[in-house]
């Protein structure tokens, strides 16, 4: 086996604490980025999207075989106020590791998503066109643009068994939520593939290992609204269904507009990988037996 020297962005995110764990399991070398909190897993190194010269210095030092580029501004509130930092750090930020990869010869796995496209239609293939209506989806888009000659994997709505970057995901929010006997409102109007950390890390270090070039839709092999998947959380975890009420997007006040179906087709990512998208039936099985070592 090569050994691979592997640099994790936002190594102490979701999704790249996932990535660098798994890919630390193998006998990679890692490398986790980070800029506030110190990563678990894999060599921490402080790295600083929003300072384009911080990032070709630190991977010029690390010269990694592959990055994966989980890092992100994901706040889409956020970013629809804060337009300048979005910016900064989502297409700025991305332009500066692709220079650096292309220095080194290196290769990139850039994480994009769902949010890159409208909505209007759901299950959207890798080649549809992409038309975001919020700020972080157009943000993420330029950062794509910087990223065609390598790997740009999109997904969709990731949880896992862990509060990550001091957030919790939605998943590990409801479930305190329904513990404790609050009820929750979850929208019926709003369409997701979710997906596992778990199942997107080995699919992503599966395309770096194989460098797989092009666009593949990385994201859980479910079609599902956000209130049938709260339902589908409840019962796997044996709490009270009940307890999640009913609501619509337009009832929600944002900033930014959200798609109303964001899903993704994962067909080509089963076609190609041997690391197949989840079930969502499978995945949450898997997550409540990492939650539980």
């Amino acid at each position: 086996m090569v050994i691979l020297k592997i640099f994790v962005t936002g190594g102490s995110g979701l999704l790249g604490s996932k990535v660098a764990e798994l890919a630390v399991e193998k006998g990679y070398n890692v490398y986790s980025g980070y800029r506030n909190q110190k990563p678990e897993f894999g060599k921490a190194v402080k790295f600083d999207l929003a300072d384009a010269d911080s990032v070709v210095r630190v991977i010029s030092e690390v010269r990694p075989d592959v990055i994966i580029h989980s890092a992100a501004l994901t706040d889409v509130d956020k970013c629809e106020v804060e337009k300048d930092l979005a910016y900064k750090i989502n297409a700025e930020g991305t332009k500066a590791v692709t220079e650096a990869v292309k220095k080194l010869n290196a290769f990139l796995v850039y994480v994009s998503t769902d949010y890159v496209f409208d909505g209007e239609r759901g299950m959207y293939r890798e080649e549809d066109e992409t038309n975001p209506v919020n700020y972080y989806g157009y943000t993420k888009l330029l950062g794509e643009k910087y990223c065609q000659d390598f790997s740009i994997a999109r997904t969709c709505v990731i949880y896992g068994a862990k509060p990550a970057s001091g957030k919790i995901n939605f998943v590990l929010w409801l479930i305190n939520k329904l513990e404790k006997g609050e009820s929750v409102r979850i929208v019926t109007d709003q369409y997701i593939t979710p997906t596992l950390n778990t199942n997107l890390a080995k699919m992503l270090l599966e395309i770096a290992e194989r460098k797989l070039k092009g666009v593949f839709h990385l994201a859980g092999a479910t079609w599902v609204s956000r209130f049938e998947f709260a339902k589908e959380i409840a019962r796997v975890f044996g709490l009270d269904e009940n307890l999640i009420t009913p609501s619509k997007m337009d009832e929600i006040n944002w900033a930014a507009k959200r798609p109303k179906d964001s899903s993704l087709d994962v067909s080509k990512a089963v076609k190609y990988l041997d690391e197949k998208p989840y079930e969502f039936k499978k995945a949450l099985k898997e997550l409540k037996r990492e939650i539980k070592l």
